[in-house]
């Protein structure tokens, strides 16, 4: 297991191993404390990982409730946000109670906005399925729902008690959705690390990779969390450098939206910077 420290407002720590979904109970009990939780999943993820999580919550002392929410990307939206509201109010969660984000991008982002307005904010924690969530966006305090005028234009910045990224569950993605999340992986190299791309470029990070070293695509792991949280400590609410992280992402949110998100996200941010890379080297800006 790698763990890593991010030096935000509120700091906290990000777990990257195998077999951690059972220690998400005893992490939070650490990280946040507080006497119940409810964990916030979709229909995808619930029913993998709902149960091992639950049972951990339980064990470490925790009245824990489950909401789970139709997967996918139509689901980030004001409606299911409410929804979320709600049930934390019908289970009586406090402000020093926890809500547990389990799945990827989309249930971080709704699940981390609901915890940051609840009761004018409540304990998060993080345990990100996807390979898009574990390298970026359970990481850095970025929470938000969607509007009909665009991507993400409804959020707080809000962070996590604790991060808990179980490798293992990448092992339950298809091959489209592992190399979807490659597009954030290539994108901290491209920003941050000349040596990571040139590595990615000779061994490609795939779905076959992680079944074949499972350690080596933990460390692939901790390596972009490490660049993230860098750029984080730096900048947390991008006023500066932490626009970088943007790179291919106002192109790529524009090809989401004319698409209606039947692309992922990170394929999406990959055509973006393509394009604003050769947009770039045809004005000179960089070479080709």
């Amino acid at each position: 297991m790698y763990t890593l420290d991010v030096d935000a407002s509120t700091p906290y720590r990000v777990h990257i191993g195998t077999f951690l979904l059972e220690r998400v109970g005893a992490i939070a009990r650490e990280a946040a404390g507080g006497r119940r939780a409810v964990i916030v999943t979709d229909s995808n993820v619930g029913p993998l990982y709902a149960a091992p999580v639950k049972t951990g919550l339980e064990e470490a002392g925790y009245e824990t409730g489950v909401f789970t929410f139709e997967a996918g990307e139509r689901s980030k939206r004001a409606q299911t946000y409410i929804s979320i509201l709600e049930y934390l109010a019908s289970r009586e969660l406090t402000r020093t109670d926890v809500v547990v984000a389990l799945g990827g991008g989309v249930v971080g982002d709704v699940a981390g906005f609901a915890a940051a307005t609840y009761m004018r904010g409540c304990r998060l924690v993080q345990v990100p399925t996807s390979l898009l969530a574990m390298v970026d966006s359970s990481v850095g305090g970025k929470t938000a729902i969607d509007l009909d005028a665009g991507k993400n234009l409804a959020g707080a910045f809000w962070q996590p008690s604790a991060v808990v990224a179980d490798v293992g569950c990448l092992a339950t993605l298809e091959p489209a959705q592992f190399a979807d999340g490659c597009g954030e992986v290539v994108k901290h190299a491209a920003i941050a690390d000349a040596d990571l791309f040139a590595e990615l470029e000779r061994t490609p990070l795939t779905l076959d990779l992680l079944m074949r070293d499972v350690e080596r695509t933990a460390l692939l792991i901790a390596r972009n969390i490490d660049i993230k949280r860098a750029v984080v400590a730096a900048d947390e609410r991008e006023s500066g450098v932490r626009k970088l992280l943007n790179f291919g992402h106002s192109i790529g949110h524009a090809v989401e939206a004319c698409d209606r998100y039947r692309t992922g996200h990170g394929t999406c941010v990959a055509i973006g910077m393509v394009a604003i890379a050769r947009a770039a080297a045809a004005r000179g800006a960089c070479p080709a």
